[in-house]
This record gives C-alpha cells, structure tokens and sequence, in this order.
C-alpha cells in the first residue's frame, strides 16, 4: 500500500533561520523508510500558519501529516490548539502511546500535550520537535500506521 506523508516543523526559531532544523531531516529520513513522503514544510509558532498546512495537507488528501514541535509549555507552544480545530476524530489511544514509548527514553516525555486525530480521511499526529524523539516516535508508529490508514480510508474490511 502506498502512504503519502507531509511533515510540518513547528519552530520560530528554524523559521527565522536561527537554526537549523535537525528534526525535519529525522523524519524524512525515517518516514521515507514506510511512505512516500510529499512536503516538508518549516513553519514558527503561529496557529494559523499551522492550521492552515494541516486544512491544506488534509485537503489535497495527503494520508498522514506529522507535526514536529509547538508541543510543549512554553507561551509559543500551539501545535495542539491549532491542531484539534483541524481534526474531526482524536485517537487518544495514539497519544497515549506514544507518550509512554517516549516515557521509556525521558521523564520529560510527560510535559508534552501532542495530540493525534483524523480530518476526512488524513491523519494527523502531533510528535514533540527534538530529532531523538521523532524519529522513536515515527518507528513507534511504523507498525500500525498502514492498518490505520487502510481505516481511516475505510477500506479495512475489504
């Protein structure tokens, strides 16, 4: 089955060209492994840059969208806010997943607020923006994310 990804990184920072993003080439490198991966996309902190990527992404029908960073505490952080006014469905399930594979490698796992959920048929995962837990988090999901697809499709049963 052929999965279309896109990848969003969340950070003011990358944006400005202050830094270098680390975390988009994480993801890439190991979404590329599973899917095809069709945009990689840096944007800041700003929700409606955010929400619009994702109603875009969603839109032109992309499988799955991966955010990375915005998901912490800090004043800037909305990833999730812009997030869940995208999404029809949340998978908490996927959430909590994924914060107890991260829990594994960092008590600071906890203090993100990442969310997971579906809009038409795309999913859309929140991931926290350091490259260590991307990439932990992307092999995580490789698994169960082409049952999850085949779902969100609606042709599970098939």
């Amino acid at each position: 089955m052929k999965i279309e990804s896109a990848v969003l990184v969340v950070s003011d920072r990358a944006s400005r060209g202050e830094r270098e993003d680390a975390s988009g080439p994480a993801a890439r490198e190991v979404l590329e492994e599973f899917t095809d991966v069709v945009d990689v996309v840096v944007v800041p902190d700003d929700y409606a840059e955010i929400r619009n990527h994702l109603l875009d992404w969603c839109a032109d029908r992309v499988d799955a969208v991966f955010t990375l960073g915005g998901t912490g505490l800090s004043p800037r952080d909305i990833t999730p806010e812009a997030t869940e006014s995208v999404i029809e469905k949340k998978i908490p399930a996927m959430t909590t997943a994924l914060l107890f594979n991260g829990l594994m490698d960092t008590p600071k796992a906890m203090l993100t607020r990442g969310v997971a959920g579906v809009r038409g048929r795309t999913l859309v995962v929140n991931l926290p923006g350091n490259p260590d837990a991307v990439r932990s988090g992307l092999e995580y999901l490789e698994p169960v994310l082409p049952h999850a697809i085949e779902v969100v499709r609606g042709r599970a049963n098939e």
